[in-house]
């Protein structure tokens, strides 16, 4: 096995992702958007490069970054949320032919479930995403584009991110009145995203779709009450409201036959 592996975005993921492959005896190459966030993490000792990722190409130290690597983690946001009219497609093409060009033999693309759209109902990797926005229509593309590449590549679809100090209940506390309070909610903790990944590399888990999810879906109002409660915030109210009839629930029929997967942590 190899025990040079990449991360392109050392963020907040990528960064504990980073930690934890270094104690199994992984050499880990990150790299960050700016010279100024590599200067700071190679001050605390990591391998890190700058990469530029723009419409015109890659600029940074994209040959240094790649060099003698096989396996690679791409976790680059899309930054399509800000309506930026950026092209996220093209950016990563740029990226995936350099990927291509270099010794690389192996991708995970972290992705989201916003490629599902919000009224899919119950989907699992053996469905067709039907993205409803331009975010999820250009996240869909890049998948494609990587799944497609000369480098196997699995394709990791995570939920709502949620640990350390990102606890979306807060961004919630003392709201009024939010809708679709039945639908039920697509979460997963940091940590259970990272031994996700780590997995996938370890047992070489390459040329898979992961939906990647805690299988647990409380109804938004009960659970995002409850979790105010425990940080002691004031809860949000939600809207009166039927029975969700129309809502997305996603759900992975992969982990467990390809990785042996079992969540650890709770919601």
């Amino acid at each position: 096995m190899n025990k040079q592996i990449a991360i392109a975005g050392m963020g907040w993921l990528g960064l504990p992702l980073a930690h934890r492959l270094k104690i199994l005896g992984y050499n880990v190459k990150g790299s960050v958007s700016s010279q100024e966030k590599a200067n700071d993490l190679r001050n605390s000792g990591w391998d890190v490069f700058p990469i530029m990722i723009s419409e015109d190409g890659v600029a940074g130290s994209v040959n240094e970054f790649l060099s003698e690597v096989k396996d690679i983690i791409i976790m680059i946001p899309s930054g399509l949320r800000r309506n930026t009219g950026s092209d996220y497609v093209l950016k990563m093409s740029h990226f995936l032919s350099e990927i291509e060009a270099s010794e690389i033999e192996n991708i995970i693309f972290v992705s989201s479930t916003s490629v599902y759209g919000d009224a899919q109902g119950k989907v699992t990797e053996k469905d067709l995403p039907k993205p409803e926005n331009e975010a999820g229509r250009q996240l869909l593309q890049v998948e494609q584009l990587f799944f497609t590449s000369s480098c196997p590549t699995s394709i990791v679809r995570f939920g709502g991110l949620y640990g350390g100090s990102r606890q979306p209940a807060r961004y919630l506390a003392g709201r009024e009145n939010l809708s679709n309070g039945n639908a039920p909610v697509n979460l997963i903790h940091r940590d259970d995203c990272i031994s996700i990944l780590i997995e996938i590399v370890k047992q070489q888990a390459y040329g898979h779709i992961f939906n990647a999810v805690h299988p647990s879906h409380p109804a938004k109002s009960s659970y995002y009450i409850q979790k105010t409660k425990d940080l002691g915030l004031e809860p949000p109210s939600f809207e009166k409201e039927e029975a969700a009839t129309s809502f997305k629930q996603v759900d992975s029929v992969h982990l467990k036959p390809h990785l042996d997967f079992s969540f650890s942590e709770e919601l």
